[in-house]
């Protein structure tokens, strides 16, 4: 259900009239209009691909759109780049932080200015920025290393650099993705209420339902391209929000899970220890136990340690210590202990870490058992009709998308990499399922299909590690909660007794 741009006593802030962006032959807008009252929190939703990124980068001078109108402050104005933008008081704050970790508050702050004297003057400086931080809702400390602050305060000081540059319209980009949920309320709460005194209003773009409710007062509606509608929070509900972006499709329903006793331990990590890319501890005498039958969800902030835990049990790195267990016997995260112990997994960015890109579906699928039979003879002998046979029968079964089946992969949607993988790796007996953000970056369709093949590994009796960012995903799919903090394993709750705010308390190490 849509609702009409209704007529408004505040003035606009912001109006994007018929606004089209095309690439080519590909029209990524078409004719997108857009009202954001000053002083008000306006969500801008959509699926994956539905425009939101052009439209705000259209804004924000990036992109030159090919027709339509942009009103700023009731302005018709013509955005050529970045620059002009700023010029009118518009700053954008990103999913990932800009700044730079070894230098301090302050001196990120100074550094985000257009330009900055030859000597930079320290105690007028200090002076001008302790006024500006005495008129902020919210206070970090100005001699702060980046490095040493949490999430929560990163994501402080990138709003503070805005409001130093005297930015009045901010646009957020997925504003709370790494942060946790009490985090992402302290932060959205005070931009509601300075938003609430008339200091500032704000545009942006999130997937997460809940936060629309609790902080913005309007939404705008994308889908592929096209603009579907605006209305007022509370008068539009989450179902019709869903609705109205995903239009007709149907979403396929999550699978129930199954009842009854977890089985027997299928994993076992006993004191794994692990360096990150930097050669600093990122695991720290990890300790977890995964029976058949269960889903674990591992929750934490992005860089406790999920990534390498993850690739360690992939054999994507190399673990200092520690045992690892499967099923009782030791496991070394080869090929061959992968295969012999039915170890499979659907990794972080699987176009980069699980696929060959330039590889046809078919080749990709045949990964797992290209050197066993049916599929080779005589042990080299690779048998093609077989694999053909076998590929449609997975790209059938899995609803993939694919020109053919001779197209390279990563010529697919992000959503159908994703099929083509689990695929892939559930199309043998499966012990052990290891995910790390299945759906990450997908729309609400594939994602639910996604965990619908998660939730149905499950329940044939596959031990589940579930690692993700989107704290909702786990609580929808997990058993038992853990979170991670630190390269460590900080708390554990079986889902029944998961609080929100104490696995958030975790996450934030306190």
């Amino acid at each position: 259900m849509s609702a009409p741009l209704t007529q408004h006593p505040v003035p606009l802030a912001l109006e994007v009239i018929a606004l089209t962006k095309r690439f080519g032959a590909f029209v990524a807008l078409d004719q997108v209009s857009l009202r954001v009252h000053e002083g008000s929190v306006h969500a801008l939703l959509g699926e994956n691909g539905a425009g939101k990124s052009t439209l705000v980068k259209c804004i924000m001078g990036y992109h030159r759109p090919d027709d339509g109108d942009i009103l700023v402050w009731n302005r018709e104005r013509i955005l050529s780049n970045p620059r002009d933008a700023h010029a009118l008081g518009l700053g954008m704050v990103y999913q990932h932080f800009t700044l730079v970790p070894n230098m301090t508050v302050a001196e990120n702050l100074l550094l985000a200015r257009p330009t900055l004297p030859a000597v930079i003057h320290w105690a007028e400086e200090r002076q001008a920025l302790a006024a500006f931080m005495a008129r902020m809702p919210f206070q970090v400390d100005l001699d702060a290393r980046i490095a040493n602050l949490a999430a929560g305060e990163k994501q402080k000081v990138e709003l503070l650099k805005q409001l130093y540059l005297d930015r009045r319209l901010l646009i957020l980009d997925e504003p709370t993705s790494v942060l946790t949920p009490g985090e992402a309320d302290e932060v959205l709460g005070l931009l509601h209420t300075m938003t609430r005194q008339g200091q500032l209003t704000v545009l942006m773009i999130t997937h997460k339902l809940r936060e629309v409710e609790a902080f913005t007062d309007e939404v705008t509606v994308l889908r592929r391209g096209k603009y579907i509608g605006t209305g007022r929070v509370g008068t539009l509900s989450p179902a019709d929000m869903t609705e109205m972006m995903i239009g007709a499709r149907a979403v396929p329903a999550a699978l129930e899970r199954t009842p009854g006793q977890v089985g027997p331990q299928r994993l076992t990590l006993r004191g794994v220890q692990a360096l990150n890319d930097r050669g600093v501890p990122a695991l720290r005498d990890v300790h977890l136990t995964l029976h058949a039958g269960e889903i674990v969800g591992i929750a934490g902030v992005s860089g406790n340690g999920q990534r390498e835990l993850v690739e360690i049990l992939a054999g994507q790195r190399t673990r200092l210590a520690g045992a690892i267990d499967v099923g009782g016997a030791a496991y070394e995260a080869t090929r061959q202990h992968m295969a012999q112990y039915h170890v499979c997994c659907l990794p972080e960015e699987p176009l980069r870490n699980a696929c060959v890109p330039r590889m046809s579906v078919i080749d990709n699928l045949m990964l797992r058992r290209f050197d066993r039979p049916p599929l080779v003879r005589g042990g080299c002998w690779l048998q093609f009709q077989a694999m053909a046979r076998l590929a449609q029968e997975l790209i059938t079964r899995y609803r993939i998308a694919a020109p053919s089946p001779q197209t390279p992969i990563a010529h697919l949607s992000g959503g159908n990499v994703q099929r083509t993988v689990l695929a892939r790796e559930l199309s043998e007996a499966v012990q052990v399922l290891i995910v790390a953000n299945p759906c990450f970056g997908l729309d609400l369709a594939a994602a639910a299909e996604i965990r619908s093949q998660i939730m149905a590994a499950r329940n044939r009796g596959a031990a589940v590690l579930l690692v993700s960012e989107d704290l909702d995903e786990i609580l929808a799919l997990a058993d038992r909660i853990l979170v991670m903090s630190n390269g460590q394993m900080v708390y554990e709750t079986p889902i029944a007794g998961a609080d929100l705010a104490t696995i958030g308390h975790h996450m934030a190490a306190h």
